[in-house]
């Protein structure tokens, strides 16, 4: 009997463990939250990028399920971007290119957390884009959640993640007092020499070197456009979107 039940136990575990196992493989596979297999993009109404100058794309996953572009909205509020998704989407202009030493920061507004989701959906800048819109879209992205977490992802072409697949969890990520309530995230990129930081709220969250991201499978180069990176169905106002380069 005892033997029996080990075995019944042992087969449960890896059920178990095979089922875990599964639902991570195709989180990641289409670039983590954001799935339309995770819990389902809705398209916004009435969407598409409605701001001159910009472009955006949907995660090849969302593309496949069929999202596009026009499946989210990016329009202006005063001095805002008002970004609504829908699928997982980056945006950015095509005359707006990082090289050398630099850094992208933004203002993110949550204006109420979890507004279009059942749990915290990341946003955050991106940069190092090489073949924006492409099947060989290449990019480095830190976001942050509402939650005091943050994540370091990208796509080479593949998604790739520097920091695990649940991301971390920072004192310097602020926490939404809760669901419909504001929070706001200052977030920023920064290559300098041979590192790569992402900082939240001014502190340095995550630091690489820039050959552990400039290699096979990852970036191409940290020279590139840089815009703005949303998981899906989120809704944030962003402000201050700057580059600036990065003096010895």
């Amino acid at each position: 009997m005892k033997k029996t039940f080990i075995i019944v136990g042992s087969a449960l575990v890896l059920v178990t463990l095979l089922i875990v196992f599964f639902i991570a493989r195709n989180r990641f596979k289409v670039g983590g939250p954001g799935s339309p297999t995770a819990d389902g993009s809705r398209a916004v109404t009435d969407g598409g990028i409605k701001i001159s100058g910009w472009v955006g794309a949907v995660d090849a996953a969302e593309e496949k399920a069929g999202m596009t572009i026009d499946s989210a909205k990016l329009t202006r509020e005063g001095d805002a971007l008002h970004a609504t998704t829908g699928p997982a989407a980056v945006y950015w202009m095509n005359d707006a290119p990082a090289s050398g030493d630099y850094t992208v920061k933004a203002t993110f507004n949550e204006p109420k957390y979890m507004k279009l989701n059942s749990h915290p959906h990341p946003y955050g800048i991106f940069i190092a884009g090489n073949d924006m819109g492409t099947p060989n879209q290449t990019d480095l992205y830190c976001a942050a959640y509402g939650n005091g977490k943050f994540i370091v992802r990208g796509f080479g072409p593949a998604p790739f993640m520097m920091n695990g697949f649940f991301g971390e969890a920072n004192g310097a990520v602020h926490k939404a007092p809760g669901r419909g309530q504001p929070v706001t995230q200052n977030i920023a990129l920064s290559v300098k020499g041979d590192n790569v930081k992402c900082f939240i709220n001014g502190t340095v969250v995550a630091r690489y070197d820039k050959a552990t991201l400039v290699t096979d499978g990852k970036l191409k180069s940290t020279d590139g456009l840089y815009g703005l990176r949303f998981a899906h169905n989120t809704d944030v106002l962003v402000t201050g979107l700057t580059l600036t380069r990065n003096t010895p």
